[in-house]
């Protein structure tokens, strides 16, 4: 008789000194599902997927594999049992081709030598498969991320796993690799492959899941079926409240122009133009949002104006006065904050304590500091009062900031930046990551921020965000704003159209 339970996890328990990360968790995977795995930040899902996979070991109780209990003591002990993780900030070596990361650590070789034909050849098989376009040889350096992901999924499958966890797969794809990456979670299943998935987005886990467990505070919580189970009832479950999916707002009271972008041209990294005489304005009292699809001169657009890109032509003024030849901070300090879009990389330094992260911005002011030396006490004590009042949920303002969650990460950026109450804030993808409780509330101080008289630009891939917290939608396609829409009147077919470079009979065309 086949057991029917791939996976059962009794009672987990996982503890970091004090800090309580998973308290009792019970979870069962049946074969052939879709099992989602739905909590809000800092629940503890990861925590409990990384000991599935072996890179952590619980402080007790069980896992049983296939019926029976086993001790998943390192990664390649879960990879022999047939478990693989798709992890949501990719273990990808970019110097290096698709066969070689895939076959990193499980190499193909000839005698002594490595097959690297042999192993491309059984790639190539692998991804026609199971319809996961990849080109073996190309660098990692050079391929989209949502074929970065192809390889990491293709990576699992080359080490012959049947049980495979995905981690927030979609915070980095656009909605068509989206879309794409539910595709192949169906043909997995359909291959015999069960699947367990992490994610914030009810959307995708209606799409696809069969059962949901929901996690809060590192408890479980219940397991339901999808079919039975309403969005709202599944982010109560969650969040232990009701919550609103609509951000409640008066009309916007926009005054003086405070972001005054004019005709401005930028390249991309290849020396190609990203942005093409590109003119928009934000005033004081509103949110201007920025609808587009990935890669049509929005990363260019924001890191021109917080210096962080060279300008080929055109200015960006900011209360009147030009950016043009000054330093980021020089920047920032013409009261400028900014929601970088990759939070890794520009929004914080993993390997510094979160206190430290949240005093990135001020760390050379008192009372963070005097004649140079720093005070360690007024920034930890900052970073306790900024923790609480954004519920950033980790084990305290001392770890480092890579062992928040993804989303409590993101919600220490944008702690920092508010906190700082610039005029201009500069926001990019504010809510990627984040559960529906957290993106209430920030999209909540967004508009916050608009009625405190502050100028608000967001970029967003989220087109239900652009059309919740904005006053004005400039939409951009190929460097260039293709038509400025009022959030009340328009729709998403109507965003689609201008994204993809249509034009609409009564489109309005000023775009200041």
């Amino acid at each position: 008789m086949t057991q029917e339970n791939v996976i059962e996890m009794r009672n987990i328990t996982k503890k970091f000194g004090e800090f309580v990360a998973n308290d009792q968790i019970n979870l069962t995977v049946k074969r052939g599902e879709i099992h989602s795995l739905l909590g809000e930040n800092g629940a503890g899902k990861s925590t409990l997927m990384n000991m599935l996979a072996g890179l952590l070991q619980p402080t007790s109780g069980q896992i049983l594999v296939n019926g029976q209990e086993v001790h998943l003591d390192s990664p390649s002990k879960a990879a022999k049992l047939g478990i693989g993780m798709v992890h949501q900030h990719f273990m990808l070596v970019e110097a290096f081709t698709v066969a070689e990361n895939i076959i990193l650590g499980n190499e193909v070789t000839k005698g002594v030598a490595l097959d690297l034909k042999k192993a491309s050849q059984e790639i190539k098989a692998l991804s026609e498969h199971y319809g996961l376009a990849v080109d073996p040889s190309a660098k990692i350096s050079d391929i989209s991320v949502g074929a970065q992901q192809r390889v990491e999924i293709l990576k699992t499958l080359y080490r012959g796993a049947d049980i495979i966890i995905f981690d927030e797969p979609t915070a980095v794809l656009t909605p068509s690799e989206i879309a794409e990456l539910l595709d192949i979670m169906r043909n997995l299943v359909k291959e015999g492959k069960s699947i367990i998935l992490i994610t914030h987005k009810l959307d995708e886990i209606r799409a696809v899941s069969d059962r949901v467990t929901v996690i809060r505070r590192g408890k479980s919580i219940d397991t339901v079926t999808i079919e039975g189970s309403t969005s709202q009832e599944l982010a109560e479950m969650m969040v232990g409240r009701s919550v609103s999916f609509k951000t409640e707002k008066i009309a916007a009271n926009p005054k003086e122009v405070v972001l005054d972008i004019q005709n401005l041209v930028v390249n991309e990294n290849r020396g190609v133009a990203a942005v093409k005489n590109l003119s928009l304005q934000v005033r004081a009292g509103e949110v201007v949002g920025i609808a587009g699809i990935d890669g049509n001169g929005q990363t260019e657009l924001i890191e021109a104006i917080t210096g962080m890109r060279k300008t080929v032509s055109g200015d960006v003024l900011i209360k009147g006065q030009s950016i043009h030849g000054k330093t980021v901070r020089q920047i920032t300090e013409m009261s400028l904050g900014h929601i970088p879009e990759d939070r890794h990389r520009d929004g914080m330094v993993l390997e510094m304590t979160v206190a430290e992260n949240l005093a990135l911005q001020t760390y050379y002011k008192e009372p963070n500091s005097k004649n140079g030396i720093l005070n360690y006490d007024n920034m930890n004590a900052k970073a306790r009062e900024l923790m609480e009042e954004f519920d950033v949920r980790g084990a305290g303002e001392l770890i480092a900031g890579g062992d928040l969650s993804g989303g409590n990460q993101q919600k220490a950026v944008i702690a920092r930046e508010i906190d700082r109450n610039p005029d201009l804030l500069i926001v990019s993808q504010p809510t990627r990551g984040l559960d529906v409780g957290a993106i209430e509330y920030i999209r909540k101080r967004l508009i916050g921020e608009r009625d405190k008289g502050k100028a608000v630009l967001v970029v967003s891939f989220e087109l239900d965000e652009i059309l919740d917290v904005s006053d004005r939608i400039a939409v951009i396609h190929d460097g260039q704003i293709q038509g400025i829409l009022d959030p009340a009147t328009t729709n998403k077919q109507e965003l689609g159209i201008l994204m993809a470079g249509g034009s609409l009979a009564k489109e309005e065309t000023h775009v200041s």
